[in-house]
Parts: C-alpha cells; sequence; structure tokens
C-alpha cells in the first residue's frame, strides 16, 4: 500500500509502497477515509534531533484518523467490518489508573505503550496510507450517525484538545464571562466554535491575519482584535478592566504568551495549548492572584466520544481542505507558510 512516511529526522516525508498490516489478537486495521495534517508534524520534519523523543522514524505520518474497520484481530468484540470508526491518537500503556479512564494521553506507564508517549504517525505508522494499524481496540472509536470519516478524522486531534482545554475552564465560563482565543489556525477556529457551542461566554478571537480573524467571525466569535500593542489594553476595556476569565494560547510563541498573561483575570486559566516553543516568567507578581496556569496534550478516549457528537449535531465543524496522498507536501507547505485555512485532511 501507499504511504507519507518520515524516514529521519529533519527531513520530508517520503511517499512510498508498504505491507499491508495484519492485525494480530486485540488489534484493528481501519481503512482510512481522512487524515488531518497537523503542525506538531512539521515540528517532527524539522525540529528534533536523534534522542530528543523516546521514539524516532521511520514512521508513517498521521495522527488523526478516521475511517472505517477493514480487519478484525482474534478476541475483538463490539466492532464490526465496514463500520465508520475514528482512531484516538495517544496509545497508553492500557492498565495505569490513567488509562483504565481513557485517558491515555497521560498515561503514568509509558514504557509499556506501544511507544512511549506516542501512537500512531507519533513513532507508530499513522493514518497517511490506506491502511492503519491501531493495537488495540479501546482506540476504536465508533462514529455517530451523519459523521462522515473526512469530517472526524481533524475532530480526533483538532477537536479533542481544544474540546479538553475548554472543558476543565468550564466552570469558569458561565453568562457574562469572557474567553480570549489567541490564534485561529487549524486548532483555534475549532475551540471558538467549542466555546460558543458548549458554554454561555463572550469569545474574543486574536490573531494577525485578516483571514484568521474572518474565520473566527463565521465560527462564531463576539468580537475579533488584530494583535497588536494595543491589543491587551481593548480586552482590559471590553472586560471593565478585570481581564478575560479564560486565556487559550493557540499559539504559545513569546509574544502570545505575554499578551495571555497580560489579560487573564485574577482567578482565571490559562491554558497553553500551542507548542510555538515560548517561555513564561512565573513569579509570585507577574501573574495575577491565583491565576492558573497549565499545558494540556491531547484529550481522554471519553472526551473524544463528546466531540464526536457535537460535530454529528453540526455544533462542530473544522474547516476542512482535502488532498490526495500525492498532494500531501502542499498541505504542509502551506501550513507552514501560513496559506491554509482551518484544516488539511489527506484522503488515501
Amino acid at each position: 500500500m501507499r504511504a507519507l512516511r518520515l524516514p529521519a529526522w529533519k527531513s520530508d516525508p517520503e511517499l512510498v509502497e508498504i505491507d499491508e498490516p495484519t492485525p494480530g489478537p486485540g488489534q484493528v486495521v481501519v481503512k482510512i477515509g481522512g487524515a488531518g495534517a497537523c503542525h506538531s508534524d512539521l515540528h517532527l520534519m524539522h525540529d528534533f534531533d536523534s534522542g530528543t523523543l523516546p521514539w524516532g522514524p521511520p514512521f508513517v505520518l498521521g495522527h488523526e484518523n478516521a475511517g472505517w474497520v477493514h480487519a478484525l484481530g482474534a478476541g475483538v468484540s463490539g466492532l464490526e467490518v465496514g463500520q465508520p470508526v475514528a482512531v484516538y491518537g495517544p496509545w497508553g500503556c492500557g492498565v495505569c489508573a490513567r488509562c483504565r479512564v481513557g485517558a491515555d494521553n497521560y498515561c503514568e506507564n509509558p514504557a509499556a505503550a506501544p511507544v512511549p508517549g506516542g501512537g500512531g504517525g507519533l513513532g507508530l505508522d499513522g493514518g497517511m496510507a490506506e491502511y492503519e494499524l491501531v493495537p488495540a481496540a479501546r482506540h476504536v472509536v465508533p462514529l455517530p450517525d451523519g459523521l462522515d470519516p473526512v469530517q472526524a478524522a481533524p475532530l480526533t486531534d483538532a477537536g479533542l484538545t481544544p474540546y479538553h482545554a475548554i472543558r476543565r475552564s468550564w466552570p469558569k465560563l458561565v453568562p457574562g464571562s469572557t474567553a480570549v482565543v489567541i490564534g485561529v489556525g487549524g486548532l483555534g477556529h475549532v475551540g471558538v466554535q467549542i466555546l460558543k457551542a458548549t458554554t454561555a461566554t463572550r469569545v474574543v478571537a486574536v490573531d494577525t491575519r485578516d483571514e484568521a480573524l474572518r474565520l473566527a467571525q463565521e465560527c462564531g466569535a463576539d468580537l475579533t482584535l488584530r494583535s497588536g500593542a494595543g491589543t491587551a489594553d481593548e480586552i482590559r476595556t471590553l472586560t471593565g478592566g478585570r481581564g478575560a476569565d479564560v486565556v487559550l494560547d493557540f499559539v504559545g510563541a513569546d509574544p502570545t504568551l505575554k499578551l495571555a498573561v497580560s489579560v487573564v483575570r485574577t482567578v482565571g486559566d490559562l491554558t497553553i495549548v500551542g507548542i510555538g516553543g515560548g517561555s513564561l516568567t512565573m513569579s509570585y507578581f507577574t501573574v495575577p492572584y491565583e491565576a492558573s496556569v497549565q499545558t494540556t496534550y491531547w484529550g481522554s478516549r471519553p472526551e473524544l466520544i463528546e466531540v464526536l457528537d457535537l460535530g454529528a449535531r453540526g455544533l462542530v465543524r473544522p474547516k476542512i481542505t482535502t488532498f490526495g496522498l500525492d498532494d500531501a507536501m502542499d498541505a504542509y507547505r502551506r501550513m507552514q507558510d501560513g496559506t491554509l485555512e482551518g484544516r488539511a485532511v489527506i484522503v488515501p
């Protein structure tokens, strides 16, 4: 079968022919209907050296995957060949306290996982191929009626990651509150939709690009602001000087973190979702009193089920551009130069 494989660190992926996978006991092979292209894939291509991560290439890219059950290994029940499914991306050990409640993203025994801290497309072969081998049936989630695998694929990360970040702050997103979304890209535009679908907060979207701000408006943002020297003052004025109850930074660079900490409210939440390489100085006087600062990684399997339900009901719909396997590198180039709006999905 054809697959887009990363051959080595600091290299471009290659379209190659590899063997079609066969499921072992407890495993599932999924015929891929869509595989999302993620900005983190660019980091895999360009930013890591040997030994940086506990796994390495070669492996097939694609950690946002959905399709149809193609083959079942011995002992698998509850799934049927041909059934539309999504693949839960982070693959943990399956037996630690976190994994037992479906939070493989925070597996506490990564040495016993299929690949420490990773999954398909992150150390093991992912979904930018005709088929993907999923090492445990629990990672295969049936799609609700009305949700196509192409639409479902980006929900497994670009939907699940902001959903988890927002869900943990639900108690602060009450009527009268304000949430600031910094960066309206592949994850940020979905984050705006999730805020509007699941909370009563006022949503302020911030970006440097006009097209991103237009997308934020389409997704339901109450106010859009071009990032600049006066953005923090605008947000402070809008909130009566108090600041935002929740700030979600989908970029994570030094300038966005500086903006985020300058506008978060006392007892507010500042959640860093983007991996832009920035850092935040944390001391007694640099962060408002009792403001909570955290990073997040993906989300849990039960949360993915909730996200897929939102998608099936039309409440959360990523803006998607599709590419064939032959054109997958075009998707990554557009992502890198900032001309890709929303999310790219590779359709084998």
